[in-house]
């Protein structure tokens, strides 16, 4: 227990230093390209690596989702990464990671597992709008390793809507009531899936909202929004009245961001709300430790809307 609590102390303390670890891995060579890729999921989100126990089949599962097994008396259901990304390949995975997002545990089937890497989130590029385009979203952040190969990103929030529904019920956002009040939010995040979500929240609340697609972006628009308040001679607490973040955003973190914020004077008395998948204590503490003023999981629509309610109000 101890040694857990030292390693929850010393990842706190990256917080706000924009540095993110990732642990890398393969899906096997694609016969289309002849080329073996590499992909990277964020360490916070991977609770062990295992080889893959008998899986389950179940009748009805999408495509991908192999089956579920048995994990210390959990059941967890499995993905084939490779079948989700349509990459074709004779290689079979022989790796499981077991991931937790926002409370839900999954395992994603993978070739192999590489090493961990420790890196700069300013070292996490976009990628460009061809591959966006092509995936459908599906990469949001790339880097370049010194051996010149590219590591890419997975947006595990969309492979999670897209295999577990996890945000397919419209009648939630029915259900969020309008605020009734002139409110602006601006909020970055660099999953497709979690921006529509937001923005269907905001949309639902009546709420007005501008976006950003990460925290680079983000802080160059509000630095703008700022320096036309000065200009204007209003507080930029009238023009933007809460401002929601992702954690795990290229360029610049969400951790990085809030202490931007934080910092600079002219962002007094606007709230920030931190809205990740990243949803263990550890990650809380390290949101507080840069500032951040509530704490909210993603996929929870209805919880979103009331604390987004209470701090515009």
């Amino acid at each position: 227990m101890s040694d857990l609590l030292k390693n929850i102390d010393a990842r706190t303390k990256l917080a706000g230093t924009n540095k993110l670890e990732i642990l890398m891995f393969s899906l096997g060579t694609d016969n289309r390209t002849g080329r073996e890729e590499t992909f990277g999921i964020n360490v916070f989100k991977v609770r062990e690596v295992m080889r893959i126990p008998a899986i389950t089949r179940a009748p009805e599962m999408p495509n991908a989702v192999e089956g579920m097994v048995s994990l210390r008396g959990t059941l967890v259901p499995v993905i084939d990464l490779a079948k989700y990304i349509g990459i074709e390949t004779d290689s079979k995975p022989d790796i499981m990671i077991v991931t937790e997002y926002n409370g839900h545990t999954q395992g994603f089937l993978v070739r192999a597992v590489d090493n961990i890497l420790r890196l700069d989130w300013s070292a996490m590029r976009v990628p460009p709008q061809m591959l966006v385009a092509e995936m459908g979203g599906l990469v949001t952040a790339i880097t370049e390793l010194k051996d010149k190969r590219l590591v890419m990103m997975l947006d595990v929030e969309k492979v999670l809507s897209e295999t577990g529904h996890f945000d397919s019920d419209e009648t939630i956002f029915k259900s969020v009531q309008p605020l009734g009040k002139d409110r602006t939010v601006f909020f970055a995040d660099d999953s497709s899936v979690a921006r529509n979500q937001i923005t269907k929240t905001l949309d639902a609340m009546q709420v007005k909202h501008i976006s950003a697609i990460n925290g680079r972006q983000a802080w160059d628009e509000l630095l703008k929004l700022a320096d036309y308040a000065d200009a204007a001679n209003r507080p930029l607490k009238e023009m933007v009245n809460v401002i929601l973040t992702d954690v795990e955003m290229p360029e610049m973190d969400g951790y990085m961001l809030t202490r931007k914020i934080k910092s600079d004077k002219r962002f007094a008395g606007i709230p920030v709300l931190m809205h990740s998948s990243l949803s263990s204590t550890s990650n809380e503490q390290m949101g507080k430790a840069v500032g951040v003023d509530e704490y909210v999981p993603k996929f929870e629509a209805q919880k979103l809307a009331q604390t987004l309610a209470r701090l515009l109000a």
